[in-house]
């Protein structure tokens, strides 16, 4: 078990099919295939949304001892397009 380096989740994501990697955990040569192994579909793509809405709201939202860092998160992102979309028109 080593710390900082990355070593550990390597050896964590090893033996871990293609298809069910994280895209973090995936090698840059390795990203055509993982790509290839991807749902496009629609219910592929609202379960990925899914996925990944539920990964957000579980890391910052609905913690023991919660911040105000996720929902911060969110409000800034939303602003940030507003404030695009804002300068756009005008």
């Amino acid at each position: 078990y080593t710390t900082g380096s990355g070593l550990f989740s390597e050896i964590l994501t090893e033996h871990v099919p293609l298809g069910e990697k994280r895209l973090m955990d995936v090698k840059l040569g390795e990203l055509g295939s993982w790509l290839g192994k991807r749902d496009f579909t629609p219910n592929g793509v609202l379960a990925s949304i899914r996925n990944g809405h539920d990964r957000y709201y579980n890391k910052y939202i609905n913690v023991k001892r919660g911040g105000i860092g996720g929902v911060a998160m969110l409000l800034v992102g939303y602003v940030a397009l507003k404030h695009d979309r804002w300068r756009k028109y005008h």
